[in-house]
């Protein structure tokens, strides 16, 4: 599987001769698997047209901040949420400054503003405007806010003189995009996750089940996997494909997602309960499918179902655990009490009566409480969600080392 699989890059693109080198980081950026979409300010229309990033990415390309079918839906807010990562190549020595001003006047300083995702500028200039202390202090700054720079390099320019501002070559571009997703703030670390669903059968044909699309759950395994660790991800029935470098155990009921569990967690550091597991089965599974009734009517007897998260949160050696709660009314109040109830380290609570953040959807906004505090994450790709908990876990991880050590 390549480097960027299945991560959706925002290529923004500002007015320098280098833009013309756009279109061969979008087809490089393709080709290490990513998904591109791509805005321009409306000096890189100068140096290059929408139509042909249009025909690379095989998506529109958004130019306007003011587009009245794009900010029906407020556009901009909408593909600051889709992105796991902006990268702004070429970035001018203007477009620097204005963000460093938190500048929002056209369409790419403003979905820079509502970003959550990280953020990286590839300079491109003339050497004198590289050199001036404005420039050099403006990088400073943008570099303090956590925005990272891909420094240009040296040789002839297209003015003629020769010196430091060239855009950084376009393979190099996309080494360092790649490596934005490798934190390493988890490595040698095992981190054991459940995901998606149970089935809890009621004879061959039938089961009781729910609508967790186990979206939240693989996507947590991709982070952990990019932050380093070893990662197992048990999971119950879903239509998703196995996530890299992730091993995966595939179960369906409660009892074999518990089994499974319990086969792998010795030893691990971390247990995720993304999984939305069935709280009860039928009493009885019949061995032949039940033949509709005289009466029209049926019963059946529920038992409940081990419970996961509590079994893992009770263990002499536990695991760093962390449960979701997924609720549809009082979620704060509701998932605090399942954090007290069941000793957990961290529990993510997110609303599922809301279909923009609900099971089946690619956004989620969530509340993550720890015995610090609550802090909420606002509306975001489940993907860029992911690796804003796996940071807030391995923080956890690192002030409880310091607090024992």
């Amino acid at each position: 599987m390549t480097r960027l699989t299945n991560k959706r890059v925002l290529l923004g693109i500002t007015g320098g001769i280098a833009a013309y080198k756009s279109a061969e980081l979008v087809r490089r950026l393709q080709d290490e698997g990513a998904d591109v979409r791509v805005t321009m300010t409306q000096a890189a229309q100068a140096f290059i047209t929408p139509l042909t990033l249009q025909a690379l990415s095989n998506h529109p390309v958004h130019l306007d901040l003011l587009d009245a079918e794009t900010e029906s839906v407020m556009g901009h807010i909408e593909l600051a949420r889709w992105a796991d990562v902006i990268i702004v190549a070429p970035a001018t020595a203007d477009f620097l400054a204005r963000l460093v001003a938190g500048h929002g006047d056209d369409l790419l300083t403003t979905i820079c503003l509502a970003a959550e995702c990280p953020i990286a500028v590839a300079p491109a200039m003339n050497q004198a405007m590289w050199g001036k202390v404005s420039t050099q202090q403006n990088l400073t700054t943008l570099r303090d806010r956590g925005i990272s720079i891909f420094e240009p390099g040296d040789g002839l320019q297209a003015c003629g003189e020769t010196g430091t501002g060239r855009l950084m070559d376009v393979p190099l571009i996309v080494d360092a995009v790649s490596g934005l997703f490798k934190t390493g703030s988890l490595a040698g670390r095992h981190v054991v996750i459940t995901a998606g669903p149970t089935r809890e059968a009621i004879d061959p044909v039938r089961y009781i089940s729910n609508h967790s699309s186990g979206k939240q759950g693989y996507a947590l395994a991709t982070a952990a996997a990019e932050a380093g660790a070893r990662v197992t991800l048990v999971s119950g029935p879903t239509a998703l494909p196995p996530p890299d470098r992730v091993t995966l155990v595939r179960v369906e009921s409660a009892r074999a997602m518990l089994d499974a569990v319990m086969n792998v967690i010795d030893g691990a550091d971390i247990f995720i309960g993304v999984a939305a597991v069935a709280d009860y089965r039928p009493a009885t599974t019949e061995s032949q499918k039940i033949k509709k009734q005289g009466d029209g009517s049926i019963t059946l007897q529920l038992i409940q179902n081990p419970d996961i998260l509590r079994t893992v949160a009770t263990l002499k050696d536990r695991p760093f655990t962390v449960g979701f709660a997924a609720e549809t009314e009082q979620v704060i109040d509701n998932a605090r009490k399942k954090f007290e109830a069941k000793k957990l380290d961290m529990i993510i609570a997110n609303d599922v009566s809301n279909q923009e953040i609900g099971f089946n959807s690619d956004d989620n906004e969530t509340t993550v409480i720890t015995r610090a505090g609550e802090e909420t994450l606002t509306l975001m790709s489940k993907a860029t969600l992911a690796r804003r908990i796996i940071e807030l876990i391995a923080d956890q991880l690192v002030t409880e080392s310091q607090t024992h050590g």
